[in-house]
């Protein structure tokens, strides 16, 4: 099957070179030999006028005699190649030259002028009187107004196909050069075309039975190399999506398990009585923590799930970024009394009325401040910034928390992603938090960055249309 497509090409070559050569030695050719004999037709013709006109006349007055006439008739038949017949009205033979294997009758038989009618000659044998083909041309010789003979010109077929060879051999080199050529382009077609199309064919089918590592070897800088670089791009994408899907399938089973672990453990030991009723309250505590962090992951999941299947429709609104950060700020007085930690809020003098989806921005703001919170030492400070340039609002929420090393930073984007740092201190966390935060600044085609100094802090920056 893989060879079936080169097999094809052969033989539309071979068939094509069968067919260029049958027509050029079959049509070609008569064509060729038509028009050489309509082209020397009119060449006798025009000689046999003007011999018929201006020389044959004096000898009907006497003035040359036929040995004159026989020796003119010579020269011309050496020149024309054909043999010249000078008859009179009825036919009798005058005086001839012929061709050798030829002779002239003495009269010829049902002799008629009008026979060629109103074309400049014919083609046959002439009466029989020739063992092949010629074309005769007919001119009258007048003499005092009256026909007194005709002068006809025989030249033979076969020096019209001679000629017609000798002309048809430089088309047949013409030919053979257009052959090989074409044989070249067809060389060139099965290394820049068939051979990569294989390979690419040949990749699909791997791709198709799960092998997504191999790639295709075609490097080439046209059409076919970047279909290949796309198809070798799109393996690599989802080889590293197979493997994401069984990190995304391996962090869930793992985050589930450890709560529901936990839960069911306590519930048995309560059960049992392993746990006494006094030291219930305390375990049930336990127990509506990890409820909690099972819920938070499932709501996380679900938030990340309508980005993925681009089901997120944004419901954008006008407010002022500004009270959003002061309501959302507000929320976490509790634990930042807790840890002695401040929020400063540095706005601006004017309302800073933004164009975005109220509700995802919000959960950026908390997600943001949460992390700055939870990560800043006790009796700290957590800055949350808003600046205005052209038409953006830009946010900033900057802590002086225990930072980012540099081979993390790129990693903190990823889902379930925790650094070494961080276990030890988020206990509920899901490592869902920046993962939202990105795709829903990202939903409104905005940017956020990042700016983080181990053992200094780290900023976030993020960027919403201004609203008019």
């Amino acid at each position: 099957m893989k060879s079936t497509l080169h097999l094809k090409f052969i033989i539309i070559y071979i068939i094509f070179g069968f067919l260029m050569i049958f027509t050029a030695a079959t049509l070609g050719k008569q064509l060729l030999l038509n028009q050489l004999a309509e082209s020397s037709s009119e060449s006798l013709y025009r000689e046999a006028n003007l011999v018929a006109s201006n020389y044959l006349p004096s000898y009907f007055t006497e003035n040359i005699n036929s040995w004159n006439v026989h020796t003119q008739l010579n020269a011309m038949r050496i020149y024309l190649d054909s043999s010249l017949w000078f008859v009179e009205a009825d036919g009798t033979l005058i005086t001839a030259s012929t061709l050798e294997n030829t002779t002239a009758p003495e009269a010829i038989e049902d002799f008629n002028p009008a026979e060629i009618g109103g074309h400049q000659h014919v083609e046959g044998d002439y009466h029989g009187y020739f063992q092949e083909d010629v074309i005769t041309v007919m001119a009258p010789v007048i003499q005092g107004f009256n026909t007194k003979g005709y002068l006809l010109i025989h030249q033979p077929v076969s020096v019209l196909e001679t000629r017609c060879s000798r002309m048809m051999l430089p088309f047949y080199i013409t030919l053979g050069v257009v052959f090989l050529l074409s044989m070249i382009f067809l060389l060139s077609f099965e290394y820049f075309v068939y051979r990569p199309l294989r390979l690419i064919t040949e990749a699909a089918t791997q791709y198709a039975s799960g092998n997504l590592d191999y790639e295709i070897p075609v490097y080439t800088q046209d059409e076919m190399g970047y279909l290949s670089a796309s198809l070798n791009y799109m393996s690599t994408q989802l080889h590293d999506m197979e493997n994401y899907q069984k990190k995304i399938v391996a962090n869930v089973s793992h985050d589930f398990r450890s709560p529901l672990t936990s839960i069911k453990g306590y519930v048995e030991a309560m059960t049992d009585g392993t746990i006494p009723p006094k030291l219930h309250e305390k375990y049930l505590n336990i127990i509506l923590f990890e409820t909690e962090r099972l819920t938070d992951l499932t709501q996380d999941l679900l938030t990340l799930n309508e980005f993925d299947t681009r089901e997120l429709l944004l419901d954008k609104t006008r407010f002022d970024i500004q009270e959003m950060i002061k309501n959302t700020a507000a929320s976490f007085e509790g634990v930042c009394t807790e840890k002695r930690v401040s929020i400063v809020l540095l706005l601006l003098p004017e309302p800073a009325c933004v164009l975005a989806d109220s509700r995802k921005i919000q959960q950026v703001l908390y997600n943001l401040i949460d992390n700055a919170v939870k990560f800043s030492e006790n009796e700290s400070s957590v800055k949350v910034e808003v600046t205005q340039k052209g038409g953006k609002i830009f946010v900033s929420v900057k802590d002086t928390g225990i930072g980012i090393s540099k081979k993390e930073i790129n990693k903190i984007w990823e889902r379930f992603y925790k650094s070494d740092a961080s276990r030890g201190k988020d206990k509920k966390g899901t490592g869902l938090g920046l993962s939202i935060v990105k795709e829903a600044v990202m939903a409104h085609d905005e940017h956020i960055n990042v700016i983080s100094t181990e053992g200094v802090g780290t900023e976030f920056i993020f960027s919403l249309a201004r609203a008019e």
